[in-house]
């Protein structure tokens, strides 16, 4: 009998006032109760049109009948048919935009929980099930993969499932990429990460850190002289964006990807006992409506300032962020400063950080994102008290890769150019995906980027073998 509730079964959270205070997750997930409760609201529909939203194609109506019968073992195993990241998944994906967004049920009242059932079956299976998975039969070919985040691991497990020697070339010190230097503790615990990672370690996939691809070795190299008869670039888009306004270069300024690195990888959440040290001091304004400024707001809160503002120019409505995230902000004591732009960072006679100069704005004409064009007001400037500044506007890919491999081809904004449908870049056996194909998008875009690159690469290979 299914579970007809227009509503999802709550999930259980810390208390806002609590939460802000440490860096333990925020939600806690669902008990095998609720879990089978939310999953009985699905109604296994014939034409399974959530499936259409998901970018890796997982199973989801097979998933949730398996958990409504208590098999989470099952519906683990399902998930992992498509998906080399279930856990990850479950906890950053904007699901409210995709295979929510498709659920029947959310006609007439709430979607089902499917991230949240996700995540369950996820977190069951690794504190439920210890068994190691199975390393495939080689076929004879080696892969390498350049960059350890999402859109490369998932490209990583897919070859390596069938049958692919994998290396897999991370130019920081752990495999992860955003998912640990740039999603914060609360939102995406860092074992979670280790421990995906380490599933695809027991099918074969080798990771190397340290391993500036452009530095230590060029693109060229893994084809010509280390043997590799492919190559997946999935570096991401972590070149950060500026204002190009006065005072970005005074002290207490720091780029979003700077600050969360500084806190996520680097763990300066546990100073002293690791030796970050990150300065929030009272005021901090953060500049962006995304979920990176989201994420960086929230850090600072945690770390001890007073008074934490996120400014951007559009209204609320406009706000790219998950309404999941904003909404945990405003919750966690964050102040919006809407339709505002900054303009000027003014500085002591230290050199640091003391106020930040904005102006109100109001909306005009759809610009060709779609949103309305926000338009200064004349007169309307005023000064927001600030000891740290966090710019979160945007990322681009880092030139590296496109500085050092001749016949890539990059559009004006420094992205690999790569076919949507394959991955295939202008350099034969090159494939590319994720934000340095996108800029910056979801963990989720990134992952089904890497499951197409895969499955082409296997193509190509299986081609060239005849």
């Amino acid at each position: 009998m299914p579970n007809m509730s227009l509503e999802k079964v709550p999930m259980p959270e810390q208390e806002p006032n609590v939460r802000n205070k440490n860096f333990k997750e925020v939600t806690l997930g669902y008990t095998e109760e609720m879990a089978v409760e939310e999953a009985q609201r699905c109604l296994n529909c014939k034409h399974k049109p959530c499936m259409q939203g998901c970018p890796v194609m997982v199973k989801i109506p097979e998933f949730i009948a398996l958990v409504a019968e208590g098999k989470f073992e099952e519906a683990y195993k399902k998930i992992q048919e498509t998906s080399s990241l279930p856990a990850v998944c479950g906890r950053v994906c904007p699901q409210e935009n995709q295979c929510e967004k498709f659920c029947v049920r959310g006609i007439k009242g709430e979607p089902v929980a499917i991230g949240r059932l996700e995540r369950f079956v996820a977190d069951w299976y690794m504190e439920n099930c210890k068994s190691v998975s199975e390393k495939p039969e080689s076929n004879g070919k080696k892969v390498a993969v350049v960059g350890a985040g999402p859109s490369g691991l998932t490209c990583a497990g897919d070859l390596a499932k069938l049958g692919y020697k994998v290396t897999v070339f991370e130019a920081f010190h752990t495999p992860g990429g955003v998912l640990v230097y740039g999603i914060p503790e609360f939102r995406l615990p860092k074992d979670i990460v280790a421990a995906e990672v380490n599933k695809l370690k027991e099918l074969g996939v080798e990771v190397m850190t340290n391993m500036v691809i452009g530095k230590v070795l060029s693109v060229e190299e893994l084809l010509n002289e280390e043997g590799y008869d492919a190559v997946f670039i999935g570096t991401g888009a972590g070149l950060p964006s500026f204002m190009k306004i006065e005072g970005e270069s005074l002290n207490g300024v720091y780029s979003a990807n700077e600050f969360l690195t500084r806190i996520n990888l680097m763990k300066a959440y546990k100073f002293p006992e690791y030796d970050t040290p990150v300065y929030v001091g009272k005021n901090v304004v953060v500049v962006g409506g995304g979920n990176v400024a989201m994420d960086a707001a929230r850090s600072a809160k945690r770390l001890g300032a007073e008074n934490v503002y996120i400014v951007y120019r559009r209204s609320e409505e406009e706000m790219p962020a998950r309404l999941e995230e904003v909404h945990h902000a405003k919750e966690e004591g964050i102040e919006f400063k809407l339709l505002n732009n900054p303009v000027k960072i003014n500085g002591d006679e230290n050199g640091w950080v003391d106020s930040v100069t904005c102006i109100k704005m109001e909306l005009g004409e759809p610009d060709k994102s779609g949103r309305r064009r926000p338009v200064p007001v004349e007169g309307s400037e005023f000064d927001l008290d600030a000891d740290v500044v966090v710019v979160a506007i945007g990322q681009t890919p880092n030139p590296l890769i496109k500085n050092t491999t001749p016949d890539l081809e990059t559009n004006r904004y420094g992205c690999i150019v790569a076919k949507e449908e394959t991955g295939e870049t202008s350099k034969t056996g090159v494939y590319a995906g994720g934000d340095v194909v996108t800029g910056a998008a979801t963990v989720i875009l990134a992952m089904g980027a890497g499951k197409t690159a895969a499955a082409s690469i296997d193509e190509y290979l299986s081609q060239r073998k005849k």
